[in-house]
């Protein structure tokens, strides 16, 4: 079967085979700020790639996802290698969408920034206003339109449906909170809270509208540790923020220094991950 490698993101490659089916292949690459690190989390791929698969499954009855099968023994010859191993997905080939959707539950990252420059645009229906990290009373859904370089651009809703038409804006924002309301309150229970999460959808050969790439990973969504949370503070979160804090921190004249990131900070960071991955599966 023939092999065609069609795209290679900052953590995933993708490759086209026969039948309208790509094999999705999740490195241990990391990025931060845009770069990809010249050094590999040891096993990250593979933990996201559960992850991923094992939330695939938990929410097959609410929506359709992209997955066709993830056992390697289904895949191309090409792919019966030990490093593809349990981190490759035979998925459907899409027609996707050109925006991101993220949910937001929690007052941080660009629903806070927007808030500081202007308050009156959220509102939390409380005295005194809205604190960092603070827990919305109703997740939100917001878009962001896909660019080729740079970052993701914000957009509104109504911009979404102008481009897809108010049904199919209807229908994503449906299953967009309820999988979300769902899997946060699974996480909950196990310790986690999904601050944030971001889905790309698309639309299969029957029209129909299918989840596709990873939900609710590490580098999908902003996971906080429950024991630690408070309002108002700063979380702890389970991802690569260790990373990108020790950049941030040791920058030599305002240079990020990728290349001398130490291998301890990888180390921890895979721990996390691997810590992500028991406390919500037991895997």
């Amino acid at each position: 079967m023939q092999v065609n490698k069609i795209s290679q993101g900052k953590v995933r490659d993708i490759y086209e085979i026969a039948g309208g089916k790509l094999v999705i292949v999740t490195t241990d690459r990391i990025s931060a700020y845009d770069v990809v690190l010249p050094k590999p989390v040891p096993g990250k791929g593979r933990i996201l790639n559960a992850m991923s698969l094992f939330w695939f499954d938990y929410t097959k009855d609410i929506t359709p996802n992209h997955i066709i099968s993830s056992d390697i023994c289904d895949m191309p010859e090409y792919f019966q290698n030990e490093i593809y191993k349990n981190r490759t997905v035979m998925v459907k080939k899409l027609n996707m969408l050109p925006f991101e959707f993220i949910v937001r539950g929690y007052m941080y990252g660009h629903m806070w920034e927007e808030y500081i420059k202007n308050p009156a645009t959220y509102s939390n229906n409380r005295d005194g206003g809205c604190k960092l990290a603070e827990k919305l009373d109703s997740p939100r859904l917001f878009a962001s339109k896909k660019m080729q370089t740079g970052h993701d651009e914000y957009v509104p809703l109504d911009y979404v449906a102008n481009e897809i038409g108010d049904e199919l804006v209807k229908n994503i924002t449906g299953i967009c909170l309820k999988l979300y309301g769902i899997c946060y309150e699974y996480a909950y229970k196990k310790g986690i809270i999904i601050a944030d999460t971001k889905f790309e959808l698309g639309i299969d050969p029957q029209g129909q509208l299918v989840v596709a790439d990873e939900i609710f990973t590490p580098d999908s969504s902003r996971f906080w540790d429950i024991d630690e949370y408070k309002a108002g503070e700063r979380p702890k979160s389970f991802d690569k923020q260790l990373l990108r804090d020790w950049l941030s921190g040791n920058k030599v004249r305002g240079e990020m220094q990728y290349d001398n990131v130490p291998d301890e900070i990888y180390k921890k960071t895979a721990e996390i991950y691997a810590m992500c991955l028991r406390m919500l599966t037991n895997e």
